[in-house]
């Protein structure tokens, strides 16, 4: 709760000022402060697609135009009431945004840019070329609000409400499930789909959203003009919305805020420049990635530059698995039958034959280029076989469908530790628990009792994890700032939120001590008594012969050898061309 108020003050601060804002009685300031509210209305949507879900969605412009217009064509023409023209115009904005984000599932980076662009581009050409409806270049006129929001203060406070409104709601999303997983799809999309998260439902979800906040902010934004034509949606206007984003910081809610303010009132105390801007946006930008890369958000970060304790042990607490795992006396198994998978004219796997029983620890060894991480990413869906099948009890699993493994059970972790390197250790094994959860986007963005309910809990259980691998102390670090043993041991703790019945290890003990190897050994033998089959691929020989239950054997994607440790210690060919003389 403490901590909840400390992050909430500086929001409650800028509010208050904003309260008392029209005790200055000077219109002049009611014109920019409703204007930074408008403009804040659609950066708070904006931001989760940007921001949080890392998307470059630079034509967002569009959807302001789109907003303005139906608002005001509404009015003009079918004298409809301005508050329901707003609605109409958020419901025009939520589709419209859905079609400008469609390309994101199949675009990335700046080619994804280019089609917004483009659309923000045909939204204007469509404004002047439909004379009988739009006005064309001459425009048609504004909405106006009715009493008491149309005076210069009264329409303030209806923006100033909507955009305090808006920043709740995307707060809402952004402690939510929903905010970890675009943040999640952002810096680790293979770790967000091996977590169940589908990023197709979530992006569309996301874009319907902002894009009905962008539209309402073009409603706004039409009456605070009076008059408007195509020559009010500039491309420096899609220009400031992005770069208050970026100068904001990833990740932030207050940031953007704060970049949208910024960028809002710095053109009135520099006037004569006004013609300049673009420029000066840039320049701006270059001075932000050099100076500060993580923006006005890590500038405010002061917890996070605080330097942690040197010589941090990890000390797993194998016996707090009670609270996790319980699988019992499992029968079902993973079963690899006859799978074949090439890459170009390489045979990376060749016929395999693989049993992962559950209860027990099975290793995975061989030369590098043998198969086994291919082997891994055929069992968790990222490789698609050729041929032959993979099963979980009876069941067929989906090829090529890595975020159907989650729901099914099946966790694991990667050979270079995927961290959401600017969320808290506890937020990154939250994400491992995402497929847990039940409670709608609306539900999460009205904050209501399902959607609290499930937080506690994740939370309660991602504290659970963290005791287990022994990371609790470090739950609010920021997970770039630990050491690479410590990601180690956070992804497990990430794979223990889903209640596991399979687990998948890719290389756990690389670069890890001794010491540290010995107590990982001990977890996954503790993890594998509760029930849970572990498949574990390691290159640490002495690791695999202490722990595991049946050892498998790959050279040149096949079989080479399979049995107990000791039967594979004593077999000619894997000494010769594995464990060597």
């Amino acid at each position: 709760m403490i901590g909840a108020l400390r992050s909430a003050g500086p929001a409650v601060l800028l509010l208050a000022c904003a309260l008392l804002l029209p005790f200055t009685g000077n219109d002049y300031w009611a014109v920019i402060a409703t204007r930074a509210a408008i403009y804040w209305t659609l950066v708070s949507g904006l931001n989760l697609a940007v921001g949080f879900g890392g998307q470059l969605a630079i034509g967002y412009v569009a959807l302001l135009t789109m907003g303005a217009y139906t608002s005001s064509i509404l009015v003009a023409r079918w004298d409809i009431n301005p508050f329901i023209a707003l609605i109409a115009a958020g419901a025009v904005g939520a589709v419209s945004g859905v079609v400008v984000g469609l390309p994101a599932l199949r675009l990335r980076t700046f080619y994804f840019a280019m089609t917004t662009l483009g659309f923000a581009t045909i939204v204007t050409q469509i404004a002047l070329a439909w004379q009988s409806v739009t006005g064309g270049g001459i425009g048609l006129p504004g909405p106006t609000m009715p009493a008491p929001f149309d005076s210069a203060w009264g329409f303030y406070s209806l923006t100033l409400g909507i955009a305090t409104l808006c920043t709740w709601m995307t707060s809402n999303i952004a402690r939510s499930r929903f905010g970890r997983s675009l943040v999640a799809i952002r810096d680790a999309e293979v770790a967000a789909e091996a977590s169940g998260i589908s990023k197709p439902a979530l992006l569309i979800t996301v874009f319907l959203f902002s894009g009905a906040t962008a539209a309402v902010a073009g409603g706004l934004f039409a009456t605070l003009q009076s008059y408007i034509t195509p020559d009010a949606f500039t491309f420096d206007l899609s220009v400031l919305f992005f770069i208050a984003i970026l100068i904001g910081g990833r990740g932030s809610i207050l940031g953007p805020l704060l970049g949208t303010i910024l960028l809002t009132v710095l053109p009135e105390f520099a006037a004569p420049l006004v013609a300049w801007s673009t420029f000066l946006y840039a320049a701006l930008l270059l001075v932000i990635v050099l100076a500060m890369p993580g923006g006005i958000h890590a500038l405010l970060d002061f917890r996070n530059r605080k330097p942690l304790e040197s010589n941090r042990a990890i000390v797993p607490r194998p016996a707090l698995l009670t609270e996790l795992l319980d699988h019992g006396n499992a029968e079902t198994s993973i079963v690899l039958s006859g799978v074949v998978l090439s890459f170009g004219g390489v045979r990376a796997i060749d016929g395999l034959d693989l049993r992962i029983q559950p209860g027990q620890v099975h290793g995975l060894i061989g030369p590098n280029g043998s198969g086994k991480t291919t082997t891994l990413n055929v069992i968790s869906g990222f490789n698609a076989p050729e041929s032959g099948d993979v099963t979980l009890g009876a069941i067929s699993l989906p090829r090529g469908q890595p975020r159907t493994r989650a729901g099914l059970g099946i966790a694991r972790t990667f050979q270079t530790p995927r961290l959401i390197g600017e969320a808290s250790v506890l937020q990154n094994v939250m994400i491992g628990g995402t497929v847990d959860g039940r409670a709608t986007f609306a539900e999460a963005l009205l904050t209501l009792p399902r959607h609290r309910a499930e937080e506690r809990t994740a939370t309660t259980k991602a504290m659970r994890a963290l005791r287990v691998v022994g990371l609790e102390t470090l739950a609010a670090v920021r997970a770039d700032r630990l050491q690479h043993s410590e990601l180690r041991f956070m992804e497990i703790a990430r794979s223990l939120m889903s209640h596991p019945r399979f687990l998948l290890l890719d290389e756990p003990a690389a670069g890890l001590s001794p010491e540290e190897i010995k107590r990982l050994g001990q977890l996954i033998v503790a993890i594998a008594r509760r029930g849970t089959g572990v498949l574990l691929v390691e290159h640490h020989a002495d690791l695999i012969f202490d722990i595991c239950d049946h050892i498998t054997v790959l050279n040149l994607g096949k079989e080479l050898a399979g049995g107990t440790p000791a039967s594979i210690r004593a077999h000619k060919e894997v000494v010769s061309a594995y464990l060597g003389a």
